[in-house]
């Protein structure tokens, strides 16, 4: 393994890691969500730089789109629950009181 997927590899890790055992706010679920995100999307890169192929440049393009539609998405989310709820703590959300 490369340092490069190496290091892509641990960032992905390290956000999953903090959104399974982190899982406090919903501020710093949607924070390693983007992190994720954001190591997707350079990896995806710099695989289609490696290819030297035009066919899949175009994917990096559609996984930042996502990924802001994504970002777009859980921020709308946690301003609703902060002004329903008074709070971003995950404990307070209930889906069955919804």
């Amino acid at each position: 393994m490369t340092p490069t997927h190496f290091a892509f590899s641990s960032a992905f890790m390290l956000g999953l890691t903090g959104l399974a055992f982190h899982r406090t706010h919903l501020l710093s679920a949607l924070l390693c969500l983007e992190g994720m995100m954001l190591s997707l999307y350079i990896a995806l890169s710099l695989w289609t730089l490696q290819l030297d192929t035009t066919s899949f440049s175009a994917a990096p393009l559609f996984m930042l789109a996502f990924s802001a539609c994504e970002a777009s998405a859980g921020l709308a989310l946690l301003v609703a629950t902060a002004r329903t709820h008074g709070t971003d703590h995950l404990q307070n959300l209930n889906l069955l009181q919804c």
